[in-house]
Formats: structure tokens, C-alpha cells, sequence
């Protein structure tokens, strides 16, 4: 049993955001590793998503600075750093048949007192 899995990146300047690998194909019960970095100058956060069957967007969590949080419920992993130049992971364990999905990441500036 083989899954495809298609990543995209995502962001209003989408050309300094990079998410690796495009895509991967995987068996059933491995794991799924996708890394994400930017190069924008005080961007210190990156949110992961994904498209769910009914094309919506849903916040798996973020990384901000060196700080992780996941959303309630889900069941990802989420490390790394966040900021210029570094590398944020996100990690899918046991994938199961028909996991096939589209992932984004995004980069962002974050700020204490504007949001």
C-alpha cells in the first residue's frame, strides 16, 4: 500500500518560504517528516496546516521562536525553530490507508502587541 502526500508552502511573500520535501510517497505504518524555512527578516513563527477533505484549512500548530504548540486533538509532532533561516519540522507518525493529504506551512511575524 502506497500514500502520496503533496505539501505546498504558504505565505504572502511564498517565494522566501520553503517546504521540503514537494511531496513523498510513504507505506503504511511510517513516518512523514516535512521541514519548512524562511528568509524573512524578523518572521519568527511557523504555522502548519492542513486541507481536510472538505478543502478547508485546519491549524495543526505553530512554532514560535523555539516554542511549540499543537491544536487539541492533534496528533503531529511540531519541533525545530521558527526564525530566519532555520528549520521547523513537522513529523505525521503511523500514516494509515487513504492519508493522503495536502500540508502547508506558513511564516509570519508575531508580536506581543499587535496581532
Amino acid at each position: 500500500v502506497m500514500f502520496s502526500l503533496i505539501f505546498l508552502t504558504g505565505s504572502s511573500l511564498s517565494d522566501r518560504v520553503h517546504q521540503d520535501p514537494a511531496n513523498m510517497y510513504k507505506n503504511q505504518g511510517e513516518t512523514a517528516e516535512i521541514t519548512c524555512s524562511h528568509s524573512i527578516d524578523n518572521y519568527d513563527q511557523i504555522l502548519w496546516y492542513k486541507k481536510t477533505k472538505s478543502s478547508q484549512l485546519q491549524l495543526l500548530g505553530y512554532m514560535f521562536g523555539t516554542s511549540k504548540s499543537r491544536e487539541p486533538g492533534v496528533t503531529v509532532t511540531i519541533g525545530g525553530n521558527a526564525n530566519k533561516d532555520k528549520n521547523c519540522t513537522l513529523t505525521i507518525n503511523d500514516l494509515f490507508m487513504n492519508s493522503s493529504v495536502v500540508y502547508f506551512c506558513a511564516a509570519r511575524y508575531h508580536s506581543a502587541t499587535y496581532h
